[in-house]
C-alpha cells in the first residue's frame, strides 16, 4: 500500500495549542498516528538514552492511506489549517511525499522509544531493549499502520486515569481502541474483563496482537468493529474514550446505560478549548466530574457516573 506522508510546518505564538489543533484535523480524517515535532519536546514523555534530538521546527506529520490522495483531500486539509490563520498561526506550509509500508514502519520507528508515562508505566516498542527498575509495569507496543504510541499527551493523560481508577476486577471498555494500549493498561493494573471497539477493522488486528504480546490471554477480552457503542451490551466499572470532543459529546448519552452506578468514565482527545462543551454535556447527563488534567494544549477529564437513589 502506498501512504502519503504529509507534513505541516508552521509558525506559531504558542506552538502547543497550533500543534492539537492541527492534531485534531488530522482526527478528523481519521488518522490518529500522528506524529508531532517541536524544538520544545516534553522530556517527561520522551526520556529514552538513544531519542534522537528534538526537531528544529513544530510540525504535525500525518500518513494518509490511498483513498485519502488527491487534490481534493489535500485541498480541504490546507482549508482547514487556514482557518488557524491569523488566530492561532502566523504561517504554515504543507508538504506532502508517497511512502511504502516498508518505509512508513521505518518512519515510525524514527520517532518511537522507550518511553515512562507514569511511575510505573513504560512502554516499550518490540524492537528496542529497556532495562526494567523494580516496580516497573511494561507494555510491549507495536502500533502499527496509523495507531498511536502512546507518547501523544492525548493517550499519555488517558493511560495515567486509567492506571490510577482502574481497581482489580473490574470490566473495562475501550471505544476507539486503536492499538489497544489502553486494555493493555488496564489489564495490567487489574482489570478482570476488556472489551474494545473500534470502527477500523485493521484495529481489530493491531490490538489483539499487542494484546497477545503482553501475556493477555485471548478469553479475556473482546474485540469489536462498530461505530461507537452501537454493538456494546453490558456494563462497565470504567469506560474509556480517546477520541475527539464533539464524538465524545454525541457519544455521552450512549455511555450512561453502559456504565455500572459509580463508573468512572475517562474523556481524552480534547483540546483546551473545547473543554468546557465536553463538561457541559457530561453535567447534563448527570455525571460528577472528578478530574480534570491538562498536557500540551490537551484536556482528559474523568467523570463519575450518577449513583441510585437510596
Amino acid at each position: 500500500m502506498k501512504w502519503l506522508k504529509t507534513t505541516v510546518v508552521f509558525e506559531s505564538g504558542d506552538p502547543e495549542t497550533a500543534a492539537a489543533l492541527i492534531n485534531e484535523i488530522f482526527q478528523e480524517f481519521g488518522l490518529t498516528g500522528v506524529i508531532i515535532e517541536s524544538p520544545d519536546r516534553n522530556a517527561d514523555l520522551d526520556w529514552a538514552e538513544n531519542a534522537p534530538p528534538n526537531a528544529d521546527r513544530n510540525a504535525v506529520i500525518g500518513f494518509f492511506t490511498e483513498k485519502h490522495h488527491g487534490e481534493k483531500y489535500l485541498k480541504l486539509l490546507e482549508n482547514r489549517v487556514g482557518e488557524l490563520k491569523p488566530s492561532i498561526l502566523s504561517r504554515f506550509e504543507i508538504s506532502c511525499s508517497d511512502i511504502d509500508d516498508e518505509d512508513w514502519a521505518e518512519s515510525w520507528k524514527l520517532h518511537f522509544h522507550p518511553v515512562k508515562i507514569t511511575d510505573k508505566i513504560v512502554i516499550r516498542p518490540g524492537w528496542q531493549h529497556y532495562d526494567a527498575l523494580e516496580g516497573d509495569i511494561i507494555i510491549e507496543l507495536d502500533p502499527g499502520m496509523a495507531f498511536g504510541t502512546g507518547t501523544h499527551p492525548t493517550t499519555a493523560l488517558c493511560i495515567r486515569m486509567v492506571e490510577q481508577y482502574t481497581t482489580p476486577g473490574i470490566k473495562f471498555l475501550d471505544i476507539g481502541m486503536g492499538s489497544g494500549i489502553l486494555m493493555i493498561t488496564a489489564a495490567k493494573t487489574g482489570a478482570r474483563i476488556l472489551t474494545g471497539i473500534d470502527s477500523d477493522p485493521v484495529a481489530l488486528e493491531v490490538a489483539e496482537n499487542n494484546l497477545l504480546t503482553n501475556n493477555i490471554s485471548a478469553g479475556d477480552f473482546t474485540l469489536m468493529e462498530g461505530d461507537l457503542v452501537a454493538t456494546v451490551n453490558g456494563s462497565f466499572e470504567v469506560i474509556a474514550a480517546n477520541i475527539v470532543a464533539e464524538t465524545i459529546c454525541r457519544l455521552v448519552p450512549d455511555i450512561v446505560p453502559l456504565l455500572s452506578p459509580g463508573g468512572i468514565f475517562i474523556a481524552s482527545g480534547i483540546i483546551v478549548e473545547k473543554e468546557p462543551m465536553v463538561l457541559e454535556k457530561l453535567c447534563d447527563h448527570g455525571f460528577e466530574i472528578i478530574e480534570i488534567r491538562q498536557l500540551e494544549g490537551w484536556t482528559a477529564i474523568a467523570a463519575r457516573s450518577r449513583m441510585p437513589d437510596k
